[in-house]
């Protein structure tokens, strides 16, 4: 099977978040185990998903793990020009949802893997396939929690097919959700007095929000090689009340902020608490924030063995990228990821985005290299 074959099936495959991804699933390990891989699943908490572990080589050896994620994001509402579940070609591109975040990669590893001769594995070699990267990275905390580190140790080197243009990425941000609850107090709104409006204490809120956003984006550290060195901190959703002559008792602000590389997950949220303390006075009581899902950020050393082996054959660049990967969570697991892909995050999430075909062809070159430089040799 071509590799554009593989990738029309792959983006056929309506895994979008909100949806079930074991069909996906089940093909890849169909094609995993024609090529001679073990594979392992780990199903989710919730129905319908799952993360796939396929493996080749000797156990314990510290050979190479290739991981990407089986989901894509949403495409309602979009101007799509195509089905986006149809892989369309146009000119040097390949259109569909996925396709270069991060079907593609997918499809350019199991080329790769038909080029090599895979009886001749002298270190393990681990393909890591998981589910719901782009709502949180939960199929990575997931697998992180539940691989047994002492009975079965992973490779150091791990590459994550992320779309980076083919440059090389050892650190990125990560994410922390937050949501803030506003306890008020219901009243008819022709006695307006008689309650306590939690949307008037959350516009409060917000501004406070506001105001340490600005000066978070002032805190630059120019020892990191990011596109934007500092700290986003963004409301992205807010919701309350009941009825239109009804006080509002309740209202809930969802925010997210990105801690830079080697950032403590909790340092920005503890420090909004506080603020949020100092501007509310009394209604501090009314108001109540936790953390929700963590994806951590990545800081990979340079100079690591992958790295080296993948640095003639990248797109110079900048070293860190400025959205989160599965790559924070593998990190626990004693690897040093690094990010390195086909395609551009520029078009993921897009209406028609796609890959070129160049790129694919490239990556599936650097990848049979890669593969017989840590896998094939003792």
């Amino acid at each position: 099977m071509s590799w554009t074959e593989d990738l029309r099936a792959l983006v056929g495959f309506n895994t979008v978040s909100d949806r079930p991804c074991d069909p996906l699933a089940a093909w890849l390990a169909t094609r995993c185990e024609d090529l001679g891989l073990t594979v392992e699943t780990f199903p989710s908490p919730e129905a319908g998903k799952r993360n796939l572990v396929a493996s080749l080589g000797p156990v314990g050896t510290d050979g190479l793990v290739l991981s990407g994620h089986m989901d894509v994001v949403p495409t309602e509402g979009q101007p799509w020009t195509s089905d986006p579940f149809t892989l369309t070609p146009r000119g040097d591109r390949l259109v569909g949802r996925g396709t270069a975040d991060m079907k593609g990669f997918l499809a350019a590893t199991l080329a790769a893997l038909t080029r090599l001769d895979r009886r001749q594995l002298r270190r393990e070699l681990v393909l890591m396939w998981t589910y719901d990267e782009e709502t949180g990275c939960a199929g990575s905390a997931h697998l992180a929690r539940d691989w047994d580190r002492e009975a079965r140790p992973l490779p150091c080197a791990c590459l994550i097919g992320e779309p980076t243009d083919l440059t090389i990425a050892r650190m990125h941000s990560g994410h922390v959700a937050v949501h803030i609850d506003v306890l008020g107090e219901a009243a008819h709104t022709s006695r307006p007095e008689l309650g306590v409006n939690a949307i008037e204490i959350a516009g409060r809120v917000v501004e406070v929000v506001r105001t340490f956003a600005s000066e978070l984006r002032e805190r630059v550290d120019p020892t990191l090689p990011l596109p934007n060195p500092w700290v986003p901190l963004v409301p992205v959703r807010i919701h309350g009340g009941t009825a239109i002559n009804v006080v509002p008792d309740r209202c809930r602000i969802d925010l997210g902020y990105r801690p830079l590389p080697g950032m403590s997950d909790d340092a920005i949220f503890l420090e909004l608490q506080l603020r949020l303390d100092r501007a509310l006075g009394p209604d501090k009581a009314r108001v109540h924030a936790h953390v929700g899902a963590v994806v951590p950020s990545l800081l990979t050393p340079g100079g690591t063995a992958l790295e080296r082996l993948l640095t003639p054959h990248a797109t110079p660049g900048p070293v860190g990228v400025p959205f989160a990967t599965d790559a924070g969570n593998l990190a626990r697991l004693g690897m040093a990821p690094l990010v390195f892909g086909p395609g551009s995050i520029d078009v993921a999430h897009k209406a028609d985005e796609y890959v070129e075909i160049g790129a694919i062809e490239r990556t599936i070159d650097i990848l049979e290299q890669v593969i017989a430089a840590r896998c094939l040799q003792a």
